[in-house]
């Protein structure tokens, strides 16, 4: 996940629009507050890097089925963050996007 976040932070650093895509347990980082937690050794906090992403404009599309598998209140999604299925995430990628999996 802090590749993840390192790598959507010098995307939107360096001006493109950017979309992390959320799925499963990874639903979890557009719920208020989850984030500040996590830490890991040899990078900044992933709260800092969430706030630098959504700061520079990145934006989550949350899975529905997930969100609501995770039983999470539409009510803490953070800002930048959006209910929004498959499809939605193709019509971003469109025929030229640059993805990554993590």
């Amino acid at each position: 996940m802090t590749a993840a976040y390192l790598a959507a932070v010098a995307a939107v650093d360096a001006g493109r629009e950017v979309v992390m895509w959320l799925t499963a347990d990874g639903v979890r980082l557009a719920d208020e507050g989850y984030v500040d937690a996590i830490q890991t050794v040899w990078a900044p906090p992933v709260a800092e890097l969430h706030r630098r992403f959504v700061e520079g404009g990145g934006r989550f599309y949350v899975c529905p089925l997930a969100w609501e598998g995770c039983e999470l209140d539409a009510g803490r999604l953070v800002a930048g963050a959006e209910v929004r299925d498959a499809a939605a995430v193709l019509a971003f990628a469109g025929d030229g996007a640059l993805t990554f999996s993590y």
